[in-house]
C-alpha cells in the first residue's frame, strides 16, 4: 500500500463522529447543515483512501428528485448495527451519479452506514444550490422514479441510438442515459427533447457532445462524466438556464477560452480528473458560481482567476501540481471550504487567513513545514486536515478556532501537542499518529466532547489514568507505540466500543477490563501476551478479538460467557491442540488459528454451526482433518502449508462442504484432486499453487461457478516443456547466457548422453530452485518470456500464448 493510500485509509472514521453529531444538529442548526453537509459527505470519500469523487454529482441523480419529506424521514430513521464477519474487505463504493451508497467500516460491527444520510444531505445541498421551484418538487412525490411521469431512466439499456420514440408517446424532464453507446440525437425531434430538464449520458464512450445539445434550452442540470471527451464544446454556451454542469473523468486539456461566460446561471462546475493546465482569465463571468470541482488535474499554480468569484463557497484543487497560493485568494470572502490535498505546497499564503468563513481545509500529503500562528483567524473552522506534511509543531494559536471538530495531523514529526488544545471544546476527532510523540498531552484529558482518539506509531509510554475524564470517547487506537502496561483509565469510559493496542509490549489483562462490557472490538495482536485472560471472557458483547502473534497455548473454559464473539484471531500463538473450548463458541464465524503447532482437530468442531471463515495454514497436520468435512456452513478454508508438514492427498469427503466457496490447498505436496471435487457447486476460487498435482478430474467441469484456479506453478512446469521441446541448440546456449542458466557441459550430462530437449529442462528446473526465495513463479515466467523475446524465439512465444489463452479459458 502507497504512503498515500495507508494516510486516507487511517481518516477512514475522522468524518463519521461529525455525521453523527450533525443528524442530532439538523433540527437545531439546519442552516450550517445546509452549508456543510457536501462538505462532509466529500470528506468522507477522501478519508476513504480514494480521491475525491464527484461529490457534487451526487446533484443530478435520480435520488434527488425524491420528495424533501422522503429524504427527512429517511435520515431520522434509527441505524441498525451493521456487522462485517471478514478479516479483509475492500469496500467499493457503487457510482454515486446514479445509485446512493452505503459505507460500511470494513470489520467495524457498529459502523454507521452513511447512506441515509447523504440521502438526506445531497437533498438539501440540490435544494438550497439548484432552489428547485415546488412545483417540481410536488411532481416528484413517487420514491418509484420509473414510475414518476416526468423521469425516463434508460440506464445500461445497451442503446446505440437516442431513444426518440419513447419520448414521442412520454412528456420527459429527467433523462437518464448512462452507460449506454448512445453518440448522436439525430433523429430526435425539437420539440421532444426542447422540456428536458436534467440529462445524464455518463459512460456512453462520448469523444464530443451531440450538437443538438445546443437545442436543449430548458437544461438545468447535464452530465457528461465518464466519457471521452476532450474538449468542452461550445454548443454549451447556448445553454443559459444551465445550473450544473459535470464532465468529470474526461480526457479535457484546454478550458474555452471564452470561459463559458455566456452560463451566467451556472452554480456547480465540476472538472475533475481531467488534464487541464490552464484556467482563462475570462472565468470571473459566472458570477453566480457556487461550487468548482478542478480536482486531478495538471495545474502547476493556482488559477488567479479562481479567485474573484464572489460567490464560490467550495473550492476543490485536490490532487494537482500547485506550489503556492496567490495572495488574491483572500478575495474569496464567501468560501466555507478549501481543498488543496496531494499538491506541492511549501508554505500558505498568510492571505489565506483571511478567509473568516472558511469551515473545511484539507492540505493533506503537501511539504508544508508551519503553519502560521494567523489560523486563529480561523474561528468558523470545523475540519483540518494536515496529514503527511514536514510539520514539527502546531502554533498554540490554535486554541483560537473553538468551533474546531476534527483535527488531523498524521505522518508529520510533531513530537508535542500545544498546551492549550484542551480549550477546543467541541473538538470530536484527534489524531496523531505516525509522529515521534513521547506521551500524550495532558490538555487532551480536558476534551469532553472527544470520540475518537489516535495516537498509533508513536514512542508513547503510558496513557494518563485521567483520560477516563474523557466520557465520549467511542474509539482508541495506540498500535505500535512503547506500552508495556495496560492503561486502567480505559476502563472506565463507558462510550468506547473500539481499543486497539496492536504491536505493544502488553503482558498482562488487568481485572478493570472486565468491566468495560460494552466494548465490541478489542485488538492485542503483537504483544507480549502469556495467556487468553479470563478477564475478557467477562466482555458478553465482544464480536471482534485478535489475540494474534502473542505467546498464548491454552483458552479457559469461561470463553463459552463471550456469546458475541464473531471474529477471533489467534493466529502465530503455540497452541498445540486444538482448544476444544472455542468450540462453545456458537456464534463465531471467522476463526484463525495459523501459523501454530496443531496437529489434530476435535470432533467437536461440529459445534460451530456459523462458522464460515477457517484458517489452519501452517500447522502440524500430518493428513487433512476430515473433522473439517463436518462444516457445512463453512465458505472459506485455508490449510495451505509456507511452514510445517505436508499434506499429500484430500479426503472425499471434502465434498460434504457444500457451501464452501474459496479452498486454498497451496505450498503442500498434494498428487490429486479428488474425483468427486465437482460436487462442491459453490466453489469460486481455488488456490493450489505448488503441489504436485498433474491433471485434473473430469468432475472439475461441473464447478459452474469457479473463477480462479491458481496453480501457476504447473503452468511454469508446462512452459519449461514447451520451451525444451522447441528451442534450437543456438539459441539454448544464447537463452541459457540471457537467464543465467547452469552451464550445460559441467553442471549436467554432457550433451552425447542426454538430449537437448532434457538438458534445456533441467537447466530450466535449477534456475527455478536457486531463484525460488527471491522471485514468484509470475517473475520466473516473465523472465523467461523475455529471454525468448531477446533471442527472438517467436515460434515458442506463440505456443506459451497458446497454452496462456488455454489456461484462462479454464480460469473463467
Amino acid at each position: 500500500m502507497s504512503k498515500e493510500e495507508d494516510t486516507s485509509a487511517e481518516l477512514e472514521d475522522i468524518i463519521s463522529p461529525l455525521r453523527k453529531d450533525s443528524r442530532s444538529q439538523s433540527a437545531e442548526e439546519p442552516q450550517f447543515i445546509n452549508k456543510t453537509s457536501d462538505s462532509l459527505n466529500e470528506a468522507s470519500h477522501y478519508l476513504k483512501g480514494k480521491p475525491f469523487d464527484q461529490i457534487y454529482e451526487t446533484h443530478p441523480t435520480k435520488n434527488t428528485l425524491e420528495s424533501s419529506s422522503s429524504s427527512r424521514s429517511k435520515s431520522n430513521r434509527n441505524e441498525e448495527p451493521k456487522e462485517n464477519f471478514e478479516l479483509a474487505q475492500t469496500t467499493s463504493d457503487a457510482n454515486l451519479l446514479s445509485k446512493p451508497t452505503t459505507s460500511q467500516s470494513s470489520l467495524l460491527p457498529i459502523s454507521e452506514t452513511i447512506s441515509d444520510y447523504q440521502v438526506f444531505v445531497n437533498f438539501q445541498s440540490h435544494e438550497k444550490v439548484e432552489k428547485v421551484s415546488s412545483q417540481v418538487s410536488k411532481e416528484n412525490q413517487p420514491s418509484d422514479l420509473s414510475s414518476d411521469n416526468f423521469t425516463l431512466n434508460l440506464e445500461a439499456k445497451g442503446l446505440q441510438e437516442f431513444p426518440k420514440d419513447i419520448l414521442k408517446i412520454k412528456y420527459v424532464k429527467y433523462l437518464y442515459l448512462d452507460k449506454n453507446q448512445i453518440k448522436t440525437f439525430q433523429g430526435a425531434d425539437p420539440g421532444d427533447i426542447r422540456g428536458l430538464e436534467i440529462l445524464s449520458m455518463q459512460e456512453n464512450g462520448l469523444s464530443s457532445l451531440p450538437p443538438e445539445i445546443q437545442l436543449l434550452h430548458n437544461l438545468r442540470i447535464l452530465n457528461v462524466s465518464h466519457n471521452q471527451i476532450s474538449q468542452i464544446p461550445k454548443e454549451i454556451s447556448q445553454l443559459g438556464n444551465l445550473r450544473q454542469l459535470f464532465l468529470n473523468n474526461n480526457y479535457i486539456e484546454n478550458f474555452p477560452s471564452s470561459g463559458l461566460k455566456n452560463l451566467k446561471n451556472l452554480e456547480i462546475l465540476s472538472l475533475g480528473k481531467n488534464k487541464l493546465r490552464h484556467i482563462p482569465d475570462t472565468l470571473p463571468s459566472l458570477k453566480n458560481m457556487r461550487v468548482l470541482n478542478l480536482e486531478y488535474n495538471q495545474l502547476t499554480i493556482f488559477p488567479k482567476a479562481l479567485c474573484f468569484l464572489p460567490k464560490l463557497i467550495s473550492l476543490n484543487l485536490t490532487g494537482n501540481l500547485i506550489g503556492s497560493l496567490p495572495k488574491e485568494i483572500r478575495e474569496l470572502k464567501n468560501l466555507e471550504k478549501l481543498l488543496l490535498a496531494h499538491n506541492k505546497l511549501t508554505f500558505l499564503a498568510v492571505e489565506i487567513f483571511q478567509l473568516l468563513k472558511i469551515k473545511e481545509l484539507q492540505l493533506a500529503d503537501n511539504k508544508l513545514e508551519d503553519i502560521s500562528h494567523k489560523i486563529e483567524n480561523f474561528r468558523e473552522l470545523r475540519i483540518l486536515i494536515l496529514d503527511n506534511n514536514l510539520l514539527k509543531n502546531i502554533p498554540e494559536k490554535i486554541f483560537c478556532c473553538v468551533m474546531l471538530e476534527c483535527l488531523s495531523l498524521n505522518d508529520n514529526q510533531l513530537t508535542e501537542l500545544p498546551k492549550n488544545i484542551y480549550k477546543l471544546k467541541n473538538l470530536k476527532t484527534l489524531h496523531v499518529n505516525r509522529n515521534n510523540m513521547v506521551k500524550i498531552t495532558e490538555g487532551i484529558i480536558h476534551l469532553n466532547n472527544l470520540c475518537s482518539l489516535e495516537f498509533s506509531g508513536n514512542v508513547i509510554t503510558h496513557v494518563p489514568i485521567e483520560i477516563k475524564n474523557c466520557r465520549k470517547i467511542t474509539k482508541v487506537e495506540l498500535n505500535y507505540n512503547k506500552i508495556t502496561y495496560f492503561p486502567v483509565g480505559l476502563c472506565a469510559l463507558e462510550s468506547l466500543y473500539y481499543l486497539s493496542f496492536n504491536g505493544n509490549s502488553i503482558s498482562e489483562i488487568p481485572v478493570d477490563i472486565s468491566f468495560s462490557k460494552q466494548l465490541l472490538r478489542l485488538e492485542f495482536n503483537e504483544n507480549k501476551l502469556l495467556t487468553f485472560s479470563e478477564y475478557l471472557c467477562s466482555l458478553i458483547n465482544l464480536n471482534y478479538l485478535d489475540l494474534g502473534k502473542n505467546k498464548i497455548g491454552k483458552i479457559p473454559s469461561s470463553v463459552s460467557n463471550m456469546v458475541s464473539l464473531r471474529v477471533l484471531i489467534l493466529c502465530y500463538n503455540t497452541f498445540e491442540t486444538f482448544p476444544r473450548e472455542l468450540c462453545t463458541l456458537k456464534n463465531l464465524r471467522v476463526l484463525d488459528l495459523s501459523e501454530n503447532q496443531l496437529q489434530k482437530i476435535p470432533s467437536e468442531i461440529c459445534d460451530l454451526e456459523r462458522i464460515q471463515k477457517l484458517n489452519l495454514s501452517s500447522n502440524q497436520f500430518v493428513y487433512f482433518p476430515i473433522e473439517l468435512c463436518q462444516l457445512q456452513s463453512l465458505e472459506e478454508l485455508n490449510i495451505s502449508k509456507i511452514n510445517g508438514k505436508k499434506l499429500t492427498r484430500l479426503p472425499d469427503e471434502l465434498c460434504n462442504m457444500t457451501q464452501l466457496k474459496k479452498l486454498d490447498i497451496s505450498n503442500n505436496a498434494i498428487r490429486e484432486i479428488p474425483k468427486n471435487i465437482g460436487e462442491l457447486r459453490s466453489l469460486v476460487s481455488l488456490y493450489a499453487n505448488n503441489n504436485q498435482i498433474s491433471s485434473l478430474p473430469p468432475s472439475f467441469l461441473s464447478l459452474k461457478d469457479l473463477k480462479q484456479l491458481n496453480m501457476k506453478e504447473k503452468i511454469l512446469e508446462k512452459t519449461f516443456k514447451i520451451v525444451a521441446n522447441n528451442i534450437t541448440e543456438t539459441n539454448f546456449e544464447f537463452l541459457r547466457q540471457k537467464l543465467n542458466l547452469v552451464n550445460s557441459e559441467t553442471d549436467i550430462p554432457t550433451k552425447s548422453t542426454i538430449s537437448l530437449n532434457e538438458r534445456a529442462y533441467q537447466a530450466f528446473v535449477k534456475w527455478k530452485t536457486e531463484n525460488n526465495l527471491s522471485l514468484t513463479t509470475a517473475a520466473l515466467r516473465d523472465q523467461l518470456v523475455r529471454g525468448l523475446n531477446m533471442i527472438g524465439a517467436y515460434d515458442i512465444m506463440d505456443k506459451i500464448t497458446a497454452l496462456n489463452l488455454f489456461t484462462r479459458a479454464i480460469k473463467f
